[in-house]
């Protein structure tokens, strides 16, 4: 499997089926292919339809399909999602962007209060099949309101399914996955792996949306992340092999449910675990996830499970970013701090 990383600027121009394909175009096809299959599959967010989408996911979506089933929404995210939900209850499958993480936060109340509890409140006779799409976390140089990793509010929800691929291959996967799910889904998309590409021929079919994946096999330390996360891990497995140290790296790829099998699995392998992501430390998904992995996996630990996250601080200004996010030499300096 090869993996480049490409300019934003292909995103526009890279077709749903050539070699490499990027996440962005992987995620375009997916939806192509759902709307393709089912005619109860309907797109709708803001600056989807004729622009695109901020970030050209939907790209020539709504020329396909035309204006009934692909189309621009007011800026109102409430509004969006209350609408998905009337929808899905009438028998469609909506599709619908929050363009950017901290866009969403105007719907929180349609999707935790109503879009995650309706079947629970029907006793399961009303199922809901919508999917939230949202870009997520930092990476890009955006401004503070468009680099959020909001993660831990969705999966802190009953109710939601939460995912997050890391690479084209689960980005298309795991979508047509989400789509044909009868209840709702959270479907995070890592804003900086929009671009990086896979040699692939879709469609395309890797592990169920729920299960994490070993992204590479090691011997010495577990390192659990997921979205822009993954490649961080990656990048500090094959920097520590220099240094003979055998560095096991987890993709979740799926927040809730968690995957306590795959990922204790290799925590009583490795003995030793380090969870990454870009969100806040105070409150982050890691907690969960340390957690988890001391209740389940205590005897099998040799010390202290650590976390690697962004600062407790709200997102930083573009050019201080790269400060805050999680990089090899806070991987590699983290895992100084044990006792070997």
């Amino acid at each position: 499997m090869t993996l480049i990383d490409e300019n934003p600027a292909a995103v526009a121009s890279a077709p749903a089926r050539t070699k490499p394909v990027t996440m962005a175009a992987a995620l375009g096809a997916a939806l192509r292919d759902a709307m393709a299959e089912d005619p109860d599959v309907v797109v709708f967010g803001e600056d989807i339809g004729t622009l695109g989408g901020v970030f050209r996911v939907t790209d020539g979506l709504a020329a396909q399909f035309g204006d009934g089933r692909v189309w621009d929404s007011p800026a109102a995210e409430s509004g969006i999602v209350g609408t998905a939900i009337g929808m899905a209850e009438y028998g469609l499958r909506p599709v619908v962007e929050m363009q950017f993480d901290a866009f969403s936060y105007p719907a929180f109340q349609q999707i935790t209060s109503h879009l995650a509890k309706m079947g629970s409140r029907t006793k399961g006779r009303m199922r809901l099949p919508v999917v939230v799409r949202i870009p997520c976390a930092g990476g890009i140089g955006g401004i503070e309101h468009h680099s959020d990793s909001s993660e831990a509010y969705w999966a802190a929800t009953p109710g939601l399914t939460v995912v997050m691929p890391s690479n084209p291959t689960d980005a298309y996967s795991m979508l047509r996955e989400a789509i044909a799910c009868d209840d709702p889904v959270i479907f995070m998309e890592p804003k900086s792996r929009y671009w990086m590409s896979e040699q692939i021929d879709l469609p395309v079919h890797s592990l169920p949306m729920t299960r994490a994946r070993v992204a590479r096999i090691g011997t010495d330390v577990t390192l659990i992340a997921y979205g822009s996360g993954v490649k961080v891990a990656l990048d500090a497995a094959e920097a520590a092999a220099e240094e003979e140290l055998s560095i096991e790296v987890v993709d979740l790829r799926s927040l809730s449910p968690f995957d306590d099998e795959t990922v204790c699995a290799s925590v009583r392998k490795t003995g030793r675990a380090a969870v990454i992501h870009e969100a806040a430390g105070f409150g982050g998904f890691g907690a969960e996830v340390a957690a988890r992995v001391t209740e389940r996996a205590f005897f099998s630990l040799e010390a202290p499970i650590l976390r690697i996250t962004g600062f407790d601080i709200p997102f930083p200004a573009p050019k201080l970013e790269q400060y805050n996010l999680p990089n090899v030499e806070r991987v590699l300096a983290a895992l100084d701090t044990w006792e070997w």
